[in-house]
């Protein structure tokens, strides 16, 4: 059918002609109801984006003075987060003369990554930000 032709149809029955396909050979074009049309579009990229929801950022935060029964509690939640499909920042932060020894901070993160290692990897490599010591880990 020629362009006119169906821009004559489209006219006749009080609708848009909307152009689907350009670049087939010919051309494929559609007669509806443009705001309907848009409507639908916009409904289906909503459905879309709820479907492909990303997994959320988490946090967990250690002191420098955890003990050992502490941390495996805090590693359990973390495991918990990951199997969810969540991300989570590793976070270690630093108390007043604590900051002088930043080291075993990042001798607490290694640790954690060992520990963890089966699990999750590491995005980037740990960074300080003002008293806190951080990194963000995923699951394999």
């Amino acid at each position: 059918m020629s362009r006119s032709d169906a821009l004559k149809m489209a006219e006749e029955a009080g609708l848009d002609l909307v152009e689907i396909s350009p670049n087939a050979n010919p051309p494929v074009a559609k007669i509806v109801d443009w705001g309907k049309y848009q409507y639908q579009k916009m409904k289906e990229a909503q459905k879309n984006r709820r479907s492909n929801k990303q997994g959320e950022l988490k946090q967990m935060r250690f002191g420098m003075k955890i003990g050992q029964g502490d941390l495996d509690i805090k590693l359990r939640k973390v495991r918990e987060f990951l199997a969810e499909g969540n991300k989570v920042r590793i976070q270690v932060f630093f108390r007043g003369r604590e900051n002088a020894h930043r080291e075993l901070g990042y001798d607490m993160i290694k640790r954690i990554a060992t520990l963890l290692e089966n699990e999750a990897v590491l995005e980037h490599e740990p960074q300080m930000a003002g008293r806190n010591l951080s990194v963000v880990i995923r699951s394999k």
